[in-house]
């Protein structure tokens, strides 16, 4: 916060440098890499191995989005579903069927549905340590004018994978993966800070990880 690790490794530009490999380096508002677990969360990252009765799928809508300001209506089945998931991410669609009283095809219905609505998500989450990226830091960013048209240009670098507009003494919240201290104050110094209407920036950096989940259930 462990199944299979991909061995992927991405360069400073964000591109995957392993032409056979599945993990594919992708950057947005909800962006983490940093479980060493695969998961289904809502508005999260989740694993795509094996939800089929006897092997893997994933849905032509597995894609990233950025989080949805009106909570969707789930009714207590699509809650049920999200559970079984946020438990195992590999868990099939005929196990589901069985915790919650569909058939297989109806479970794959729903978790289409609440893909395509943008509820859940259906990814692979790597352990940045495994994947040649050993530094990870928090950039808090103060900006002058529009936060989001900043957010906007910090949402496209590659490095950054979790980013927020905040309240409080900071106006976002970047984190960013490095293959080491020089990459790292690359990222700060020659692109975050070279953003247009960025003041000033603070960097935390982790010195190790000692929670992080993504099963908080359903509401």
């Amino acid at each position: 916060m462990k199944p299979p690790t991909k061995n992927t490794r991405l360069d400073r530009r964000g591109t995957d440098a392993t032409p056979t490999a599945d993990v594919r380096r992708v950057s947005g508002i909800i962006l983490r890499i940093q479980s060493w677990f695969c998961r289904v969360t809502t508005n999260s990252l989740v694993s795509t191995h094996n939800l089929r009765h006897d092997e893997p799928v994933t849905p032509s809508s597995a894609r990233l989005r950025a989080v949805r300001p009106t909570p969707a209506r789930l009714d207590d089945v699509s809650k049920a579903i999200i559970d079984q998931l946020q438990q195992d991410g590999r868990r099939t669609y005929a196990a589901i069927g069985k915790a919650v009283g569909l058939s297989e095809a109806a479970v794959r219905q729903r978790v289409t549905r609440l893909v395509d609505s943008g509820v859940m998500q259906i990814v692979a989450v790597t352990d940045p340590l495994q994947v040649g990226f050993p530094r990870a830091a928090m950039i808090g960013v103060h900006v002058d004018g529009d936060v989001e048209v900043v957010a906007d240009a910090l949402e496209t670098m590659p490095e950054v994978d979790y980013l927020v507009i905040c309240a409080g003494g900071f106006d976002l919240m970047a984190e960013v993966v490095a293959e080491d201290d020089d990459h790292l104050l690359e990222i700060v110094n020659r692109k975050i800070r070279a953003v247009p209407g960025v003041r000033n920036t603070e960097t935390f950096v982790y010195l190790k990880l000692r929670k992080q989940i993504y099963s908080w259930g359903t509401r």
